[in-house]
């Protein structure tokens, strides 16, 4: 495929959704530029999108690390002169034990890369969007179905993902100035390494252990694609994409 022109930065994307995403914007003729931590698993991602044929760029990131977020950035635009599409995506939960045994660096390092992180990579692509031709972009964040409800022992995971809801708000208000458009996409068990777990049980609010339903990752990169490809007076401000029969909706 062709490229598209445009360049879109993911986070996270050496797994799981992350991953899925960026190859599915590759797909789509984005130039990608691929942020982790892991250079071993951004490399499998990029091998992943060479069929597509769209130029990757592999930038090694820790998201909470102000300066490599700048580096990363910065190597942006260097490859592509622009950015047009960051996705939010990275992100890491504390171990599932009870809250008042969580030590204070378990709470930090969930702060760190969640929030953030978040923040620190939203600053950085505002700087690029409002000063490019033509100008603007679009931020989407990975806010998961965690941004509405809690699971049992995960409070700084969930208090993160509240915080995102109302960054994506505050990136949504404050870019309109510079034609930059922010949504959220809420997710809710997308069968990934990190929910391989719910196939055996997991904790319920009620005090059982259950197995949960999942769903293919690559609708969540469908969603990713489709709100990337508004144009950007139109804006999917939230979007929950869920296993249909995941113990969510209702009482529980």
């Amino acid at each position: 495929m062709t490229s598209s022109g445009k360049v879109a930065v993911v986070t996270g994307a050496g797994t799981g959704i992350g991953k899925a995403s960026a190859l599915a914007l590759a797909r789509e003729g984005y130039s990608v530029v691929l942020a982790g931590r892991r250079r071993e698993a951004l490399e499998e991602t990029a091998a992943g999108a060479k069929s597509s044929g769209s130029p990757v760029l592999i930038v090694p990131t820790d998201v909470a690390d102000a300066a490599a977020v700048r580096a990363l950035f910065r190597k942006t635009v260097e490859a592509f002169g622009r950015l047009d599409v960051l996705f939010n995506n990275a992100g890491l939960g504390a171990p599932p034990v009870l809250l008042e045994d969580l030590t204070y660096e378990q709470w930090k390092s969930v702060v760190d890369v969640n929030l953030t992180g978040v923040f620190l990579c939203t600053q950085e692509a505002f700087k690029i969007m409002k000063s490019q031709q033509p100008r603007g972009g679009r931020i989407i964040n990975n806010g998961s179905i965690s941004a509405h409800t809690p699971r049992p022992n995960s409070a700084p995971y969930t208090s993160t993902k509240h915080a995102i809801t109302g960054l994506t708000k505050s990136t949504s208000l404050d870019g309109r100035k510079y034609d930059i458009a922010c949504g959220q996409v809420d997710v809710g068990n997308a069968e990934t390494p990190l929910t391989q777990r719910m196939k055996q049980g997991v904790p319920q609010a009620n005090g059982t252990v259950a197995v949960e339903p999942v769903m293919d990752v690559e609708h969540v990169a469908s969603a990713v694609v489709y709100m990337a490809s508004l144009p950007l007076d139109a804006n999917v401000q939230f979007l929950t994409v869920m296993a249909t029969k995941m113990p969510f909706v209702g009482r529980g």
